[in-house]
């Protein structure tokens, strides 16, 4: 899974992005005409807002692509571990339900974090996609998910609910986790991913990720830090051990 980190508050009785205003002006009265009511209506667009989202899309992209290469430097640095890599896995039948089985299974060995999944239940070629950006490649999606997996320190990813429809199932989750940058940030979430089955194969060929939390939000929670992990935290810590 690539780190799309990032992700809007609405107002209720006002729409920022465009209002229309309607102005009566009821004219004098006048015994020899018939009443009329004569009616302005005035529209605009708030330029502040359109500016903004190209802006936001930028900054999530920047934020995504970073986290790639990110996960590629740990990857390279990272000292070798005693854990044994997860097995090859690989379906004997492939249709639709060995496939939608299959991820489920790879949901509880939250594959999302660990590259754990069943390879031949995707198309090589499969595209991936999340609110960031999109790429195809199932050996890049298995490496993202394996690096992004290492920046973490304690993950928790559960399927909530199930859904099938005629050319897609799609998976609702709830994720969790706890990266191990200095800060300590918790980053939470719920969403949902959209499997698309090749007509032919049966195999997934587009696998959509969507996040139930605003863009920016999600950015947010990677820049906050855990409770005492602050710069404060950190200094407190310093000036103690030098006094």
């Amino acid at each position: 899974m690539a780190l799309g980190a990032a992700t809007i508050s609405s107002f209720a009785s006002i729409n920022t992005t465009t209002h229309h205003t309607s102005l009566l002006f009821p004219p004098k009265q006048h015994h020899r005409y018939p009443r009329i009511q004569h009616r302005f209506r005035c529209s605009g667009t708030n330029p502040n807002q359109q500016e903004s989202q190209p802006q936001n899309n930028a900054l999530l992209k920047l934020a995504w692509y970073s986290s790639e290469l990110l996960g590629i430097a740990a990857s390279v640095f990272r000292s070798p571990s005693g854990e044994e890599a997860p097995p090859l896995r690989l379906l004997e039948t492939i249709d639709r339900a060995a496939v939608v089985d299959t991820i489920k299974q790879d949901f509880q060995r939250s594959y999302f974090v660990t590259g754990d999944l069943t390879l031949n239940a995707y198309e090589e070629d499969c595209e991936f996609a999340d609110p960031a950006g999109s790429f195809k490649g199932l050996q890049r999606f298995k490496r993202n998910c394996t690096n992004f997996g290492s920046l973490l320190e304690k993950s928790n990813m559960k399927l909530m609910k199930w859904e099938d429809f005629e050319d897609k199932g799609i998976g609702h989750w709830r994720f969790s986790c706890i990266l191990s940058f200095p800060w300590r940030p918790i980053l939470s979430a719920t969403g949902y991913t959209e499997y698309y089955f090749d007509a032919q194969s049966g195999k997934v060929c587009r696998h959509v990720e969507h996040w139930n939390v605003p863009k920016m939000a999600l950015f947010k929670q990677i820049l906050r830090p855990s409770r005492g992990f602050g710069l404060k935290d950190y200094m407190s810590r310093w000036l103690k051990l030098s006094n």
